[in-house]
């Protein structure tokens, strides 16, 4: 399943209620040549209201769906991520890629415009492990933080459309970073890179789509090597790049990624700032409810202490609130990055943040939601992890 949505409020338009019946027959259909029809009538309706710009009709359809049907509401949603990252004519295939690294530091991570030598290497480094032989790349000249990523499904698509005409161009996409928001400061978090590919039409897009192609060891290839472009520009940070993927599929494997990623920096990150080992730290876990479990929350002290120095939030993707063993996975990976003692409790904590800056609370050792906070001489780095 796709991670759940908030819901909107307002009444389904006409085209809203036909993408969802749509759907629903998709999701019923029992043979390829049935699913081809459907898919063919929704490729349709979604296309139209993609370049008509329509957002709300796009979301109307996926709310209606999402408790009541979720075969359809993930059929819908394949169909329209699709839309928004792909494109096919009689000449060639295009596909929006995001690049994905994960990051920790003391100071902040950046997230700004890429040199020219950068992204040569990164494109040199993309053909040689990633790209099947005949395809093009073009890259946006900016790395982004989650923030500053396309906000909906139209904007999405008019990222890709530039980005597919700058490969007929021959050149990088500029952004004007005037128009993006703000890039919040955690100590850990993901930073993207987002190109596209160009193949003559029903060609290879990867090296593995190609005979003797092999993903593993593309994908290795690339994460061992395709980081040195990126070193002068993230100076102060640790970070591994992850997989390169279709958009959609590489930002959804960066949010599950990130989690265990933000768990082992913070134990890093705390071993640095109190110049202390690992088993000198506590961590207490904690589950954390709405009306549903929404995510599991870390809290970190120093073994001598009871306050909360760190905090780490760990949310739910995808049906894992069935996942009764997520607490005990979570313990098992912070004492592997040896922190000395790990509580898991058993109390329904409920989602609160901080009245006066909004930060969400972590459990103490006492089983309470406290603010965690640095010591004063120490808060010369970003408030809390991802």
């Amino acid at each position: 399943m796709k991670r759940r949505r908030p819901h909107t409020r307002q009444r389904p338009s006409r085209d809203a209620e036909r993408l969802a019946w749509l759907a629903q027959g998709l999701a019923d259909s029992h043979s390829r040549l049935e699913d081809t029809w459907w898919q063919r009538a929704l490729d349709a309706l979604v296309e139209k209201l993609l370049r008509a710009g329509d957002e709300d009709a796009l979301n109307q359809a996926l709310d209606r769906l999402q408790d009541d049907d979720g075969r359809a509401y993930d059929e819908l949603a394949d169909i329209i991520e699709g839309a928004c990252e792909s494109s096919r004519n009689d000449d060639f295939d295009r596909l929006l890629l995001a690049l994905p690294l994960l990051a920790w530091s003391r100071y902040e991570i950046p997230a700004r415009r890429l040199p020219v030598a950068a992204l040569d290497g990164l494109r040199a480094q993309l053909g040689a492990h990633v790209l099947a032989a005949d395809a093009r790349v073009a890259f946006a000249d900016h790395l982004f933080s989650p923030d500053q990523l396309p906000r909906g499904f139209v904007d999405t698509r008019r990222l890709a459309e530039s980005l597919w005409q700058a490969i007929e161009d021959g050149r990088n996409l500029e952004i004007d970073e005037a128009d993006l928001p703000e890039s919040l400061a955690f100590v850990s978090d993901a930073r993207y890179l987002v190109a596209a590919i160009r193949v003559p039409a029903g060609q290879p897009l990867f090296r593995w789509n190609e005979p003797g192609g092999n993903r593993r060891d593309a994908l290795t290839a690339w994460s061992e090597q395709g980081g040195a472009n990126l070193r002068p520009v993230l100076a102060g940070c640790a970070f591994e790049l992850s997989s390169p993927d279709a958009y959609f599929a590489a930002w959804r494997q960066a949010d599950q990624d990130l989690r265990p990623f933000s768990l082992v920096s913070a134990v890093a990150y705390l071993q640095t700032v109190f110049n202390q080992p690992a088993a000198r730290l506590r961590a207490v876990v904690a589950p954390y409810y709405e009306n549903w479990l929404v995510e599991w929350r870390v809290g970190f002290t120093l073994a001598d202490s009871d306050d909360v120095v760190h905090g780490v939030s760990w949310p739910l993707l995808g049906g894992e609130e069935e996942n009764p063993a997520l607490g005990g996975e979570i313990e098992a990976l912070l004492k592997s990055a040896g922190v000395g003692a790990v509580s898991v409790l058993d109390t329904r904590m409920p989602v609160e943040f901080c009245d006066d800056c909004g930060a969400p609370l972590f459990p103490s050792p006492d089983g309470e939601n406290v603010h965690a906070e640095l010591p004063e001489d120490m808060r010369d780095a970003p408030a809390h992890l991802h």
